[in-house]
């Protein structure tokens, strides 16, 4: 768990497919309607390239590539959630951002053990409120592919 998540954490809650994920408020600068994405080239395929955001030029990372989820074409919901991360602002294309919700640290678990799922590896842990199941996101790992790959015993 990072130390992030004291006491009552404010989330942002967004989809992908079905699911609901959130990161905490205090890393989301903005959320935004997609706009035009400048390809970069040779970047990994879930990196989708840059805008220009208010003068700031801004990675964009599409979340359900980097989750291994089949791709779907940006509708009027999907939004770019930019967020603050180490001194790096990255944007996240995701298919709708629901909501912005208060939880009590208390209620955050880790993350169940799931086998074989390539998302399992982001995931800082989960928040169950009644029927709802949020997956809360690890940043760090979304963000350093060099980590994630060492964790994994492969050299990048």
């Amino acid at each position: 768990m990072t130390d992030t998540l004291v006491a009552d954490t404010k989330l942002i809650v967004f989809q992908l497919k079905e699911k609901e994920y959130a990161i905490p408020v205090n890393q989301v600068r903005s959320i935004e309607k997609v706009q035009h994405i400048t390809r970069v080239p040779r970047t990994e395929k879930f990196v989708k390239g840059v805008i220009n955001l208010r003068g700031v030029i801004t990675p964009i990372i599409d979340l359900r590539s980097r989750f291994e989820l089949e791709e779907e074409s940006y509708s009027d919901h999907t939004r770019v959630i930019i967020v603050g991360f180490n001194d790096m602002e990255v944007g996240f294309i995701v298919d709708l951002a629901n909501d912005v919700i208060d939880i009590p640290a208390s209620s955050i678990e880790p993350p169940p053990e799931i086998v074989g799922a390539v998302e399992a590896e982001y995931i800082n842990g989960v928040v169950k409120l009644g029927k709802r199941l949020l997956i809360l996101i690890d940043l760090e790992m979304i963000l350093n592919t060099e980590e994630r790959l060492s964790k994994l015993g492969i050299e990048g």
